[in-house]
């Protein structure tokens, strides 16, 4: 039995559908926003709807951005022949933090788990090769996550690209195994970024 208001119930469930929040916070989310003036509210709503409305992938390395390319892809001051291949957007965020890599990105939107139905077909690999095949590009740097679905999208990886004559390198693992490039501090992945190897 619910002790809130249908109304309040509604908002604390939706709140609830977000990743690591449960009922106690979601809660506190939901009487936040209760609380908040109808301004702040409305400017909170619209900043969901405007994100969902104006966000789009950019076209050479899938990237979420308000332009396309976007702004690391336009950028001409960037290495456009040293690609860093991340799972996730959040992973360059994460990258960028360390002013150490200069290059460009290809997001992956994933990793390769057939245990959870997930092939090379259904992340961004097709669209990573046809991004090698101008000849501009000198190195591929794989900084997927040092997981088993990481490892195996890593490795599977690097026997597509270096038959094409492109130099293949792994981040090294001053990550620790099971762990999020999203949630590394800059040093430890400075120090993988320069510690990578090739495969």
């Amino acid at each position: 039995m619910s002790y809130y208001s249908p109304s309040i119930e509604k908002l604390i469930q939706s709140f609830e559908k977000l990743p690591s929040i449960g009922n106690k916070t979601a809660a506190r989310l939901a009487f936040y926003i209760l609380n908040a003036s109808e301004e702040e509210t409305k400017e909170f709503v619209d900043s969901i709807v405007n994100a969902k409305r104006n966000l789009k992938y950019c076209s050479k390395c899938y990237n979420i951005s308000d332009t396309d390319p976007c702004p690391i892809c336009a950028n001409p001051k960037r290495d456009q022949s040293e690609i860093c291949v991340v799972e996730d957007v959040r992973d360059i965020i994460a990258m960028e933090r360390t002013h150490e890599f200069k290059g460009v990105y290809h997001v992956l939107h994933g990793s390769i788990s057939p245990m959870n139905g997930i092939g090379p077909d259904d992340i961004k690999i097709k669209e990573l090769l046809s991004r090698l095949m101008d000849g501009q590009v000198k190195e591929v740097i794989l900084a997927t996550n040092p997981r088993v679905e990481g490892e195996a999208t890593a490795m599977y990886l690097s026997k597509l690209i270096k038959p094409l004559g492109i130099k293949v390198s792994r981040i090294a693992h001053g990550i620790p195994v099971g762990g999020d490039l999203e949630y590394t501090d800059e040093i430890t992945l400075t120090k993988a970024l320069e510690g990578r190897r090739e495969l």
